[in-house]
């Protein structure tokens, strides 16, 4: 142990004998190991980002489309032609225990009007299972009830957006707004959610009974598909096998035939963002890694050029009794300390540069402890590898020729 704290404090005192120099050959590593802290924060930002944005969808849902999927994705339909009704939907929830909630998926576009402002939004019509499905809060008022949906009142919840557009300073509660020129009563005022992982303005949105939106703005009782939400996350797979072996029964689809519909899931959609974000992420660090290689390559510039300077100190230090062994720790050691002490500062600097990032460009980032072991790491192996060869070299030299050496 005493001999290895000697050997350390060698590497430091023949670093220390060459500040800049050796401050010069550490810059490589310090701007490597920053990099990669740096790009890793900023692909980690942009996949927690992308799992906010999936989970404001709603809390463990499924997404019930009439038509099958065909060649290359394109919806078509099914052998029967019988699309999704508003049967199929209540046996899903009737008989199937996976499911807590469904709501029709219905939606159209249409033109607010309240006073003398106007606004072009989405209209999404549901039951009273939407809000629960798709975790909906309120800051104000009441969420419509199911009386409503069964009697097609017009009454609506709406989205912060449309109260910031049309409202101003008025309380939206009570009032009255016409959609299509047809008169809707606002209940409720929903919760900000931002955007979601398309770039929608989740909060532009009104909500109204699905009967009144078929009946009163749509003219007919179209459904074009219906949402689910699983009991808990674990059963979103045994609730769309569920689904599926329901369906099939009820559209009478014998085993040789193919699905009159299509179910995706939010667990589907955030695998397909989130291995995105991480193909991203390997690709950053990647390339960031470059600038570690680059860093290595100057660590063994300078050990050669520092083995070549010392060659008479390591004819003496052998001459009188240092083992080739010595000599070769010696070196590695002085190689191994400079990669570790640019790697250590190169966490402060990729620190830095993704909160920079972040403040100026605006990105979210993140940096995870793993990223942080695995760059040190990294640097530590470039010392190595880099540093092996002139140690070796070192090692190998011939005494006397080395105490001949001017």
């Amino acid at each position: 142990m005493m001999r290895f704290f000697e050997i350390l404090r060698i590497a430091f005192d023949a670093l220390l004998r060459n500040k800049m120099r050796s401050l010069l050959t550490m810059l490589g590593i310090i701007i490597g190991v920053g990099a990669v802290i740096a790009m890793v924060a900023v692909g980690e930002g942009a996949r927690i980002q992308v799992e906010t944005q999936i989970s404001t969808l709603g809390s463990n849902v499924l997404m019930v489309f009439p038509g099958s999927l065909g060649r290359g994705g394109v919806m078509s339909g099914g052998q029967t032609g019988t699309g999704l009704t508003e049967e199929d939907q209540i046996a899903v929830k009737e008989q199937c225990p996976a499911v807590a909630y469904v709501s029709p998926q219905v939606g159209t576009g249409g033109q607010l009007v309240y006073g003398n402002k106007n606004w072009g939004t989405r209209i999404q019509g549901g039951t009273t299972d939407v809000f629960a499905i798709r975790d909906w809060q309120l800051t104000g008022g009441d969420f419509f009830t199911d009386q409503d949906v069964r009697a097609s009142t017009k009454v609506c919840v709406i989205g912060k957006t449309i109260v910031d557009q049309l409202f101003e300073n008025d309380d939206p509660i009570g009032n009255t707004i016409r959609i299509r020129s047809i008169p809707f009563r606002v209940v409720g005022v929903l919760k900000s959610k931002g955007q979601n992982a398309m770039g929608q303005d989740q909060d532009d949105v009104v909500i109204i009974p699905y009967s009144t939106l078929q009946k009163r703005l749509m003219g007919h009782t179209h459904s074009w598909g219906f949402i689910v939400s699983a009991v808990t996350k674990k059963q979103i797979p045994e609730a769309q096998l569920q689904m599926t072996d329901l369906l099939r029964a009820r559209h009478k689809l014998s085993p040789g035939d193919e699905n009159d519909f299509t179910i995706r899931t939010q667990t589907e959609i955030a695998d397909a963002q989130s291995a995105t974000a991480n193909i991203m992420t390997i690709l950053l660090a990647s390339i960031a890694s470059i600038s570690l290689l680059v860093g290595g390559i100057g660590v063994m510039n300078i050990m050669l050029v520092s083995v070549t300077e010392r060659t008479r100190e390591i004819g003496i230090r052998i001459s009188i009794g240092a083992r080739q062994r010595d000599i070769l720790l010696q070196f590695l050691m002085e190689a191994l300390v400079m990669s570790l002490l640019g790697g250590l500062i190169g966490i402060l600097f990729g620190v830095a540069s993704s909160n920079l990032v972040s403040r100026f460009a605006g990105w979210p980032t993140f940096v995870t402890t793993q990223s942080i072991i695995m760059a040190v790491t990294f640097s530590m192996g470039v010392g190595i590898f880099f540093g092996y060869y002139p140690a070796r070299k070192a090692s190998g030299l011939n005494p006397i020729d080395a105490l001949r050496y001017e």
